[in-house]
């Protein structure tokens, strides 16, 4: 493993490691992704068939009132940002951070350094195989007055209230519950 790779792995389990959830089901989750990490040096790393971590973004604007949502291609719905982490990628923060602004083309966010979130859910991603997304999810906030492009990474990309989320996207709410705690 590159050093870069090992700065990243060691990041992830020192972050999952020190989170503190909010609710016992999250706590399961974080020793289920603990145990995962354990098992595998790998974990981060796209190329990991079995699973992998991957890092998303709640993204808030400026006065949270607002989240901004991207039409996922593959999956058909709207979801958070974030995405996999990549080889120059050396905090699962920062991989947050880089694909929120990637996928938002907004400058000037920030980010809050502890996870407000975790999931795991099945998917066929860009290894064309049948694998597990370990989601690490952080809190973001964009500036006031900052204004998305949608990058080709997405059908439709915009801001929903907060309390009036898209059609199919229940699952959304505590991600979104536990970033507007943070927020």
């Amino acid at each position: 493993m590159t050093t870069a790779g090992s700065d990243l792995y060691a990041d992830t389990v020192s972050t999952v490691d020190r989170w503190r959830p909010r609710d016992a089901a999250q706590e399961s989750l974080r020793q289920g992704f603990l145990g995962f990490l354990a098992a595998r040096t790998d974990a981060c790393a796209r190329a990991c068939e079995p699973g992998h971590i991957t890092a998303s973004a709640v993204l808030l604007d400026a006065s949270a009132e607002n989240v901004l949502l991207t039409l996922h291609p593959r999956v058909g719905r709207w979801l958070q940002l974030g995405g996999h982490c990549e080889p120059e990628d050396t905090t699962l923060a920062g991989a947050a951070l880089r694909e929120a602004r990637e996928e938002s083309g907004m400058d000037g966010l920030t980010i809050a350094p502890e996870p407000v979130h975790l999931d795991v859910h099945p998917i066929t991603c860009s290894l064309g195989l049948p694998t597990r997304h370990f989601d690490v999810r952080f809190a973001v906030r964009a500036p006031e007055g900052a204004t998305p492009s949608r990058s080709e990474e997405s059908e439709d990309l915009r801001w929903w209230p907060v309390h009036a989320l898209p059609p199919g996207s229940e699952d959304l709410a505590g991600p979104l519950a536990a970033a507007l705690e943070r927020a």
